[in-house]
């Protein structure tokens, strides 16, 4: 009742109109979680599972016991790193191959969006580059894809709940998705549990885009009633938590708070958009060896002043600046809070998780020009509350670097 009591002072606008639609996969989760996923690849009609790893296979133990506990066989497939299209090609061939009919990754989001790829593309045929967005042809998939089980290792991405894998293509210096409702996992499961190990570092950049995730589509055009729903809890979560979970690895009940944030934000862009940030992370994970989630810590409360200045300029009567008020409540937990403490609590945020500045990964003002030119066209931008000018982006960039 006390979070009733909370969220009835928060008020939230809506357009007058409304149109939308909402997916979701079957989701499972709970400490232990992970026992399960050998009976549920079976009822799912695997007979020989391709499993997808980070690249220290000895993680995805919990999963190859279940299987091999359920009767199912089963072959290994490392992700090394973010995923690019030539090691999507790399992954298919070997499930091929070894003839597996259906795919489970146990992992973080690079290795979750491996396995929406990989399924779609044993259900579809092609190769990654006649379905990407931006870079490829675009091409709308048109089968199911594989059976598919996604078990994520970090709070982060949210990739579990999505219907989109984002790949890097070397080639054109971009990441960009593979998008379509067929790509939604068949089963989400989550286990707190199995995000104890994570270190540090790694707990506060995927952290931050989990709560990236929880922001962006709260404030995005194409929020809608149930995304934001989902993106209040999700920031009220996060919020508590992330710092607490990156100070105390240890601490079960942060890491399941971030890993119910992370859920719920997943769920929450891919009804809606995301904005901005993610636009502007796309072309510079594509670019720069830069964790995504780190980028996404750096160009997040500069984005959030950035738009905020640009609505009271030029949209003053825009819905998108009560959110940000709103915003600003849920972050901070008190009901008089402005636009600005929503700022300032994400400013203070990601200075307590040393997020370092875009320059530590190489980017320089020369290549201000090109990033922005790229960010412009990300499909992430369309989400945004407004629309940016040049100026408005080579100036969050500049300021990030």
């Amino acid at each position: 009742w006390a979070s009733v009591k909370k969220m009835s002072v928060l008020a939230v606008s809506e357009p007058a109109l409304m149109n939308f639609e909402f997916s979701t996969p079957k989701i499972i989760f709970g400490q232990g979680a992970v026992k399960n996923v050998g009976k549920l690849a079976a009822e799912l009609g695997g007979t020989r599972v391709f499993v997808i790893t980070g690249k220290d296979q000895t993680r995805a133990a919990p999963v190859v016991d279940a299987l091999s506990g359920a009767g199912l066989q089963h072959d290994s497939f490392p992700v090394p790193g973010e995923p690019t299209t030539q090691l999507v090609m790399d992954a298919i061939g070997a499930a091929m191959k070894s003839g597996c009919d259906m795919v489970i990754s146990i992992g973080g989001g690079s290795v979750i969006d491996t396995g929406k790829a990989v399924a779609a593309l044993l259900g579809n045929g092609g190769e990654p580059l006649d379905y990407l967005e931006v870079i490829g042809k675009g091409q709308k998939l048109t089968k199911a894809s594989a059976p598919f089980i996604a078990v994520p290792t970090t709070a982060g991405t949210g990739a579990e709940v999505t219907q989109n894998a984002v790949l890097d293509s070397p080639e054109h210096k971009q990441k960009c998705s593979m998008r379509s409702p067929f790509m939604v996992p068949n089963i989400a499961l989550v286990d707190p549990e199995l995000t104890l190990g994570v270190p540090p570092a790694v707990t506060a950049a995927t952290g931050l885009d989990a709560f990236t995730q929880c922001i962006e589509p709260f404030i995005s055009n194409k929020s809608n009633p149930i995304t934001d729903a989902l993106s209040i809890e999700a920031m009220r979560r996060a919020s508590r938590s992330l710092r607490a979970a990156f100070e105390d690895g240890s601490n079960l009940k942060a890491r399941e708070d971030m890993c119910m944030a992370s859920l719920l934000a997943g769920l929450a862009l891919a009804n809606s958009k995301l904005g901005a940030v993610h636009g502007f992370a796309g072309p510079l994970g594509g670019m720069f060896p830069a964790p995504h989630g780190a980028v996404c810590g750096c160009l997040l409360p500069i984005c959030l002043e950035v738009n905020l200045a640009a609505l009271r300029q030029r949209e003053p009567e825009s819905p998108a600046l009560a959110r940000f008020t709103t915003l600003g409540q849920i972050l901070t937990g008190r009901p008089e809070a402005t636009a600005e403490d929503a700022v300032a609590f994400v400013q203070e945020l990601c200075r307590a998780l040393a997020v370092p500045k875009l320059s530590a990964y190489g980017v320089t003002e020369d290549h201000v020009v090109a990033v922005v030119a790229k960010a412009a066209g990300a499909s992430s931008m369309a989400g945004n509350p407004i629309k940016l000018t040049e100026a408005e982006l080579s100036d969050i960039l500049r300021r990030a670097i």
